[in-house]
């Protein structure tokens, strides 16, 4: 029956529920009182032995007092036999349940273990038996406390059974018939092996803590697997149905007519098919646990009731094909280990079957990781999923080292479990129990069941997970999604399982690199005139800078970039530096923000070297920001020599670049002057090479710079009839003089009011939440804030150079200050305090209106910057 893999493609955040192999779910809420259950062990560890003083303690389990032994014992069984054989009546119902799904899926999934060809035609038997000792391996596991669901069921692995026909007529083509010794000897000791394998896996997963990692992979290329297990179960539904070998099947016109033109086979085959899909119809209409395994009860009993009625006998039915021939019915349940013989073991071939023994690793390795958290949701009961990998682990390889098949907990049949009472430990102990006493009764009754309810429990499952696989997926994934789960089918369908996955993977990782080259790597392209850096400049500085900006363009990346992604950046470079832009919009820089790029591999590195190569033909200078010399990006980069070369600068910030590039153009226009009154102050990195060789006057660039620099600085740096004014006038007007007139004579009576202060490097001037103590308007040197956020944001810093001001708004409002600020250069600074400030708004409150106004002006633009900084730094 379906047990799990139903679970892996729906998604595990919400409550899930199933009955049998039906995906049908409701909401589940189930109390878990299995830690709370007390076990025989623990009842006997816990009892308090009274002594003839009258005191009380615990007593040790097997210790024996002086006096009485037998007596305690008798005592210590009858108190704790009370709620242990409580428990025990409650658990019957889901032992019950458990035991007759553990029956269904032994005759089911046991009987097919084995290819139905060759040397492997009678084994049938031998696998119901191998199959019934991995699930009482795992469920004694589970049960002892390895898993922290206290009812977990535990099975055979089903998904295996296609590997399974890999590996042993694998091991059969290489040996070759004529040894069947030899074959057997070699199939058992790699059935046993790839338990031994999944289990040192699981254990090694677990034990790292690294089960989340199975998350990461593909989620469609295991829905395509399961739908290539479903098409591999209806296959065998039909060749099991008409007795059919492996080996004779095959996608041609001659199976169609065996299957379909020929009455008899039709007979045997359509009645099973039959009755999966009228269970389907059935669970469609009503839900209820005890649907499914009450439906393949009533199967036999219908099908001896015509066997009595119409007088049949059960060896002509037999040799007819509807009940199993069980030439081997006499052996007993441990023959199969008769069947090792490590002498006999071909090494060879058993090494040939390694990829797909690590094919079934890989798709085995999937599930619980899945599955685990899907249950305990639909249970309400949170467990370790690291700490159940360790458990399969556990079960897996004492499985192994035994000589059986892969085992894991089941998501269905736990479910069930649990909803008619099986939430203890002790049910799982009976459920193992039972589960022992079929293992004992042997494989001799299967001779009596029909072949149709066999057949029909595996078509159940292939039509599910086909249906899975194909139609449930149909509106949940993308084309490409749904082509690769639909490919991934063929492949394993038409070649094998191992190709399936393996072209699963190819094909997955195709469209990955086409699906990420179509995502935008560029997140932002404009020019540099809409945007600046956090420094404070005077407003002609200001003007200037906006204008020659244009110069300036700025490249935002995102993601990883990558062969398939870097061929749209260098297209996108190239258009800026195509003749038709280039005469429309000339650039000195280009400023290339790495800081939301993941990694650069090593073409994408040399495509920068390439549009580098562009750029130094057109004198641009690359900007690189937002990563350093020592992360990934900075590693691609310097493999390839690109931050070696001349005309490429590295910075740590995008506010860093913005702001070195603003330095370049401004000294690039005072440097041209012959003449420089009043000196300019520029914070950030002094680079003594301006990158501007090469230009000529009359350059589009450089007459764009001269323009507008005679149009701004030129206009406000130089008053003529004040350049021998005294200060602080000279630096109220390099302030103040772009928002307004600043008359000599009007504010003359300001300069009272103001403070000149020499502070030296490093000095703190103010803190964070401290109350204001005036404003400050530069006159040389450089401050610098910082404006510190709530985690996660990242510090802001903001720079005041010559001609600006600090501490205003926090000044004016009378709130705290909202940033530190600290001298960065040796500074003059004028400052007008608090109580200043409130003595010129008594004696002079037309000029404080007038400066005030002033002020707010110069605030604005100075915050509108800020935030535009802020908005725009990832």
């Amino acid at each position: 029956m379906h047990r799990s893999l139903s679970v892996i493609c729906e998604q595990p955040s919400s409550p899930v529920t199933s009955q049998g192999p039906s995906h049908e779910r409701e909401a589940v809420d189930l109390e878990s009182p299995s830690e709370s259950v007390p076990l025989l062990s623990d009842l006997e560890a816990s009892h308090r032995t009274y002594h003839a003083n009258g005191e009380s303690r615990s007593e040790a389990v097997g210790k024996r007092s002086s006096r009485g032994s037998v007596k305690d014992v008798a005592s210590r069984v009858a108190k704790s036999a009370g709620p242990l054989a409580t428990t025990a009546l409650s658990s019957l119902p889901a032992v019950i349940l458990g035991t007759l799904l553990n029956v269904l899926d032994g005759i089911s999934y046991g009987m097919i273990i084995f290819p139905a060809a060759g040397v492997f035609n009678d084994l049938g038997g031998t696998g119901v038996s191998m199959f019934f000792v991995s699930a009482i391996i795992c469920q004694l596991i589970y049960s002892a406390g390895a898993s922290g669901f206290a009812g977990a069921n535990g099975s055979m692995m089903i998904e295996v059974v296609p590997f399974f026909h890999l590996i042993a007529n694998g091991i059969a083509d290489e040996i070759g018939e004529d040894n069947a010794h030899a074959i057997l000897a070699t199939t058992m000791v790699a059935f046993a092996f790839s338990s031994i394998l999944t289990g040192l896996t699981f254990f090694l997963l677990g034990a790292l803590r690294l089960g989340t990692l199975i998350g990461f992979f593909p989620r469609h290329i295991l829905v395509g697997c399961i739908g290539g297990v479903g098409v591999f179960l209806v296959i065998t539904g039909l060749t099991v149905s008409t007795r059919m070998s492996d080996d004779d099947f095959s996608l041609s016109l001659e199976t169609f007519k065996f299957f379909v033109l020929n009455a008899r086979n039709l007979a045997l085959w359509l009645p099973a098919f039959g009755l999966a899909v009228l269970l389907r119809v059935i669970t469609h209409k009503w839900e209820h646990q005890l649907i499914f395994p009450i439906y393949f009860c009533v199967i036999p009993a219908v099908f001896y009731i015509v066997v009595a009625a119409a007088r049949l006998n059960l060896g002509d039915l037999r040799s007819s094909g509807w009940l199993f021939d069980m030439g081997t019915s006499r052996e007993p349940w441990y023959h199969f280990y008769s069947l090792f013989d490590f002498r006999a073991v071909n090494w060879a071939a058993f090494g040939a079957t390694l990829p797909t023994q690590f094919a079934l690793l890989f798709f085995n390795i999937l599930h619980p990781p899945l599955n685990v958290p899907a249950l305990s949701v639909s249970l309400n009961h949170d467990v370790d999923t690291d700490k159940e990998l360790v458990a399969h682990g556990y079960s897996n390889l004492v499985a192994g080292l035994i000589g059986t098949v892969p085992n894991y907990l089941v998501y269905v049949n736990t479910l069930l479990f649990y909803r008619v009472g099986g939430n203890t430990r002790v049910s799982g102990f009976m459920l193992a129990g039972t589960t022992t006493i079929l293992l004992l009764v042997g494989t001799g009754p299967i001779a009596y069941i029909p072949v149709m309810v066999v057949g029909a429990l595996i078509f159940v499952l292939g039509i599910d997970l086909v249906k899975e696989a194909l139609w449930d997926t149909r509106h949940r994934v993308s084309r490409m999604e749904y082509i690769t789960i639909a490919s991934i089918m063929v492949v394993m369908t038409v070649w094998d399982f191992v190709m399936g996955v393996l072209f699963g993977i190819i094909v997955s990782c195709v469209f990955f690199v086409v699906q990420s080259s179509q995502r935008r790597s560029i997140r932002a392209l404009h020019s540099g005139d809409s945007v600046m850096s956090t420094v404070r400049r005077p407003g002609a500085h200001r003007a200037y800078l906006r204008e020659v900006s244009k110069q300036t363009t700025i490249l935002r990346l995102q993601g990883f970039m990558f062969f398939g992604t870097i061929t749209h950046v260098e297209q996108a470079i190239r258009q800026l530096l195509d003749e038709t832009s280039w005469q429309r919009t000339p650039i000195r820089f280009l400023i290339v923000d790495l800081a939301l790029v993941a990694g650069v591999d090593m073409s994408a590195a040399e495509a920068f070297m390439r549009v580098q190569r562009l750029l130094s033909g057109k004198k641009v200078v690359m900007v690189l920001c937002g990563f350093t010399i020592e992360s990934p990006v900075g590693h691609a980069f310097r493999n390839v020599g690109l931050l070696d070369l001349d005309g490429v600068e590295l910075f740590t910030t995008f506010n860093d670049a913005m702001e070195w590039t603003e330095n370049i153009y401004l000294r690039a226009w005072f440097t041209a002057q012959k003449t420089e009154v009043l000196p300019v102050t520029l914070p950030g990195r002094q680079d003594d090479v301006i990158p501007f060789h090469g230009s000529v006057v009359d350059s589009p660039r450089r007459a764009a710079l001269v323009s507008a620099g005679w149009r701004t600085i030129a206009r406000d740096h130089f008053p003529p009839d004040d350049q021998m004014a005294p200060e602080p006038y000279n630096t109220l007007v390099r302030a103040f003089s772009p928002y307004g007139s600043i008359d000599r004579e009007t504010y003359a009576p300001l300069i009272p009011y103001l403070t000149r202060m020499s502070v030296p490097e490093e000095t703190i001037l103010w803190r964070q939440d401290e109350p204001p103590d005036g404003l400050y308007i530069v006159e040389s040197g450089i401050l610098r804030a910082t404006y510190r956020f709530a985690d996660p944001t990242p510090p802001m810093v903001e720079s005041m150079v010559p001609g600006t001001i600090a501490g205003e708004l926090s000044a004016l409002a009378g709130l705290e200050r909202n940033a530190t600020c600290v001298v960065e250069r040796a500074a003059v600074l004028w400052k007008l305090t608090t109580e200043n400030l409130a003595r010129l708004e008594e004696e002079q409150p037309e000029l404080a209106r007038a400066f005030t106004r002033l002020i707010l002006k110069v605030a604005k633009l100075d915050y509108d910057i800020l935030i535009t900084a802020l908005a725009t730094r990832q």
